[in-house]
């Protein structure tokens, strides 16, 4: 028994560190938060509209487009670093289905060119 307690003790020690971390995580906020907020910090946060409107009010298409724009240069980035270190071993057959990724993102930045996600006035 004193064997099978000495193989999962690090465990035991790991998972106290675990749950001590995270309390002290969770409780910091409460303890050192600013408790009064003001006006500034009750208004919208780089979102373009209040958060507590009507849910069917106009919002602006170029929000939506700077997310696509985001979304396919991360795509890009995620799978272009792996493509990279396995290039020698993905082949030809690789290669070209990276290149029709890359061209489909393409058509996706285009579009996102011709509709001025690009210009912010």
């Amino acid at each position: 028994m004193p064997s099978l307690l000495g193989d999962y003790l690090p465990l035991i020690a790991f998972m106290a560190v675990a749950v001590v971390i995270s309390g002290a995580l969770l409780l910091a906020p409460f303890l050192v938060a600013y408790q009064s907020p003001d006006a500034e910090k009750l208004s919208a946060y780089e979102c373009g509209f209040n958060a507590f409107d009507d849910a069917r009010m106009k919002f602006d298409i170029r929000f939506y487009l700077v997310a696509l724009l985001f979304i396919i240069f991360d795509l890009e980035v995620a799978f272009l670093f792996p493509w990279a270190l396995a290039f020698r071993k993905v082949g030809v057959l690789g290669f070209w289905s990276m290149m029709t990724f890359l061209g489909v993102l393409t058509i996706g930045f285009v579009y996102e060119w011709t509709k001025g996600a690009l210009e912010w006035d």
